[in-house]
């Protein structure tokens, strides 16, 4: 009972029991006293249950009580003139009292083929004869006495006649493939009704589902196709013919209790205890809504209220603009908000750890910073700074050097001029900001655990391509479109499994890069799935209320019993009791924040790039007046080429 109390705790619905016939029976008879074999429950049994009801058939009504709807697998046998004469001499054998199963049918078969075999083995020159094996001695078998047992000689060659074998019996065609597995295995699917049993089609691993038997297909060639997967119509636990869910998504929030018209969750707790502090009783009856398949939509249940089919609306309803126009909402009891969640993936350190800090973008303008720094402060040096003089070549290594000792606050030579040592303070607060940055980020990198997703937020979602999941009936389908994603972009899923199904398969094998949820829904998911994380950050501020009809006294007095819930800690508990979870939301790591972006440092690189320009402007302008203010003929003219004489004179100053 213990193990069946937990499933009835989870969220599928779809139950497969392999066990041996007294324990299954006694299972069934469990379950249908939990309630579990009722509407919304999937119950498929193994050919245990087959053997059962093929042996002892018909049955008393209480004995199949506790398996009505019961989906049950039936090893096939193919219908011949030989079964049915079988089946005949059976029944006069045993006056119709027992029923024969396949297992029976396989028994008569398998003596069949054991003396086929052993028919083949004698005309091969066989003998049977058997001998000890020290090993069953060396076993000690205790009660088994399996010292007691002799090894019959030639079994590897009557093994290999029975492999060989090819007749057709009771069961159909006996023939093994290389695996010594019978070759085209194929199930009768039965329906258990009332006091006995209906078939509703078949399986083979050739042709998959059918209603037409498997040796019929056999003749064709295979198509598994889904259009040709069908099974006839199946009367299901409950006395239904709709077809279960299979499953109840977020049975934390609200959830029926099987069996009963009672209701439990998250909002049915709260809702009792803010009713319960009202001065006034306030008598009232949850009818659920929807069909019992797909989330409905909470916009028409909210519509509801409004058409008055209900007189309120409890349950994990967000509060938005579009509803507030028509109901009146209590106090927020929760807070929600739209979150994206997506796979990601770890981030070892490796050997270019050192790289990732920066982007490419951001490494490209420091280098030429480095490189411009150089220029300007050795154009402003070297007339007046022996360090920043002498032959080409040693000029631009000075260059190259000074600009990139700065790095490290390592340069050796002096800066004369006011200009150049304006541009290198300058300079130097920019490498400060930079190296600090650096070595924070590089250091988070190495010490702390990184996660990875190419999914960044509802912005990537924005200007990718992929298609989006999102919970059937949420408002998150509206807000989308409302961002201008495609609607054909976006994929409906109904249940945490779905989720997870869906993000596991990507794209690539029609799944969905991310899911928009509300975030007390992803903090459940995220509870049990640790392969997925939210990445960015919540880009809606919502929260959960009850609605009401416009102007109703009991949104106000509800709202104060819910600040009163709060203030004294109820709320806090209730939620702790159905939505605290452990798990994969404990975990330290932590999604992979950008790297540091030229958005994050432009402003130093303006100020640094304002004053390298100024400096040279200031000092281009001081050369100029010097050149009006030097005699022309301080300047060798020489002879008349093509450079003229005022370039001359200014390429001199400079120099000089």
């Amino acid at each position: 009972m213990d193990l069946l109390i937990k499933v009835a705790l989870m969220e599928s619905r779809i139950i497969v029991l392999h066990v041996n016939p007294d324990s299954g029976l006694l299972v069934l008879s469990v379950a249908q006293y939990l309630g579990m074999m009722g509407n919304g429950y999937v119950w498929i049994a193994t050919d245990w249950l087959s053997y059962f009801l093929d042996s002892k058939a018909p049955h008393p009504l209480d004995n199949t009580d506790s398996m009505q709807g019961v989906l049950v697998l039936r090893q096939h046998t193919p219908e011949s003139d030989r079964k049915r004469a079988f089946f005949s001499r059976w029944k006069k054998l045993t006056g119709g009292s027992l029923g024969l199963h396949s297992y029976g049918l396989y028994a008569y078969d398998s003596v069949w083929l054991l003396a086929h075999a052993l028919e083949a083995f004698f005309e091969q020159g066989g003998v049977v004869s058997f001998s000890n094996d020290s090993r069953l001695h060396s076993l000690g078998g205790g009660n088994l006495h399996l010292e007691a047992m002799s090894i019959f000689d030639d079994g590897n060659l009557l093994l290999r006649n029975i492999l060989q074998s090819n007749l057709v019996g009771l069961t159909g065609p006996i023939k093994f493939n290389s695996d010594r597995s019978l070759i085209l295995p194929a199930y009768d699917i039965i329906n258990v009704i009332g006091t006995g049993s209906r078939q509703i089609g078949y399986w083979s691993n050739y042709s998959g589902l059918s209603v037409v038997p498997p040796e019929t297909l056999y003749e064709r060639p295979p198509n598994r196709s889904s259009a040709n997967q069908k099974l006839y119509s199946v009367i299901w636990p409950g006395d239904t013919l709709t077809k279960p869910r299979g499953w109840a998504s977020y049975r934390e929030f609200v959830s029926k209790i099987q069996g009963t018209q009672n209701f439990k969750g998250f909002c049915i707790d709260v809702f009792t205890a803010a009713v319960s502090l009202l001065p006034y009783a306030v008598p009232y009856q949850f009818i659920p809504f929807g069909d019992g398949h797909k989330n409905p939509s909470y916009t028409e249940l909210v519509h509801s209220i409004t058409t008055g089919k209900f007189d309120a609306a409890v349950g994990d309803i967000t509060i938005v603009t579009n509803r507030t126009k028509i109901v009146d909402f209590t106090q927020p009891f929760a807070a929600s908000g739209l979150v994206v969640v997506a796979p990601f993936k770890k981030l070892n350190s490796g050997a270019w750890a050192f790289l990732r800090p920066f982007s490419a973008r951001m490494w490209t303008i420091i280098a030429c910073f480095f490189l411009v720094i150089g220029i300007v402060v050795w154009i402003l040096e070297h007339r007046i700074n022996d360090e920043f003089r002498g032959p080409p070549k040693r000029q631009l290594i000075t260059i190259l050097w000074f600009s990139l000792s700065t790095m490290f606050f390592a340069h050796r030579e002096n800066t004369v001029s006011t200009l150049g040592r304006m541009v290198l303070i300058i300079w130097l607060f920019v490498v400060l900001i930079i190296n600090s940055s650096y070595t924070a980020s590089l250091t988070s990198i190495l010490t702390v655990q990184r996660l990875s997703s190419p999914i960044k937020g509802i912005e990537s979602l924005k200007e990718g391509d992929e298609p989006i999941g999102y919970q059937v009936g949420s408002f998150a389908e509206h807000y989308l479109e409302e961002l201008g994603i495609s609607k054909s972009r976006l994929v409906e899923l109904g249940t945490p499994e779905a989720y997870a199904k869906a993000l596991q398969n990507g794209p690539e094998k029609g799944g969905v890069a991310a899911i928009v949820d509300e975030l007390p829904y992803i903090e459940l998911f995220l509870s049990s799935q640790c392969k997925y994380r939210v990445v960015g950050q919540e880009f809606t501020k919502s929260g959960w209320g009850f609605a009401f009809p416009r102007d109703s006294p009991l949104a106000v007095d509800l709202s104060t019993a819910i600040l009163q819930l709060s203030e004294n800690g109820d709320l806090q508990r209730i939620h702790d009791k159905w939505l605290l979870h452990g798990a994969c939301s404990l975990d330290t790591t932590e999604i992979e924040a950008d790297q540091l972006q030229l958005k994050s440092f432009w402003g130093l690189f303006l100020i640094c790039g304002v004053a390298c320009f100024s400096a040279l402007f200031i000092y281009f302008v001081q050369i100029m007046l010097r050149l009006c203010r030097t005699p022309s003929d301080s300047v060798s003219e020489g002879s008349n080429g093509s450079i003229s004489v005022h370039v001359r004179r200014l390429i001199s100053l400079q120099m000089s």
